[in-house]
């Protein structure tokens, strides 16, 4: 179901849980360095072996950046109404586990606009993460970036998203929750009528 990759760099372990190894990560400091941001590396960690959902997204925001949370922003209260979780459920990790492209906040352009997740993220840790992880029973997949990953498709995010029955009821590919994508939205009312009714259904059985 999940895409397995080939580590682009293997960083040498020691008595280091996973969880560890990826906080203390900087492969990346020289890249965020060069950004317009010219933010440090701070990996979002947020995932569990067990877990029933897991949320495969695209990078961390500034705002998760500097609250060390994911989806502490307005994507984030969208996504749970999607889902027709509260806080308490989304945020508990033996239910939910979120893993991005990147781990990090990959900052922004000189015009304020988001950097694409650096690739050697996925490169390095995912294998592992996926590895840990075992059989999750559900998986979101939002945003193109991560649906080429996982779902291997070539489409855009629009035309996969309108393809969910072809990956339901294990995979839901889904837009970004951002608020930047309203517009989306609302010339795509099918997405609020078709899929979020089978989503919340599918959501509510696995974590029963």
């Amino acid at each position: 179901m999940i895409a397995l990759d080939v580590p682009f760099y293997m960083p040498i372990f020691g008595p280091m849980t996973l969880h560890a190894q990826i906080k203390s990560c900087t492969l990346c400091a020289e890249r965020f360095a060069d950004t317009h941001t010219n933010h440090q590396p701070r990996p979002v960690v947020w995932f569990r072996r067990g877990a029933r959902l897991l949320i495969a997204g695209q990078a961390p925001g500034a705002r998760v950046h500097e609250g060390q949370r994911p989806f502490v922003d307005p994507s984030g209260d969208r996504l749970r109404d999607w889902l027709g979780l509260n806080e308490d459920a989304f945020y508990d990790q033996d239910k939910v586990s979120i893993v991005p492209m990147a781990f990090c906040f990959p900052g922004y352009d000189a015009k304020g606009s988001d950097l694409p997740p650096p690739p050697i993220c996925r490169k390095t840790w995912h294998q592992q993460v996926v590895t840990h992880l075992g059989e999750v029973p559900l998986m979101l997949v939002i945003g193109g970036y991560a649906q080429k990953y996982h779902l291997g498709v070539k489409s855009g995010v629009t035309e996969t998203v309108k393809n969910w029955r072809s990956h339901a009821p294990n995979v839901f590919p889904l837009p970004h929750p951002s608020w930047r994508n309203t517009a989306w939205l609302k010339k795509h009312p099918w997405f609020e009528a078709e899929v979020l009714p089978a989503l919340r259904a599918r959501v509510t059985e696995v974590l029963k």
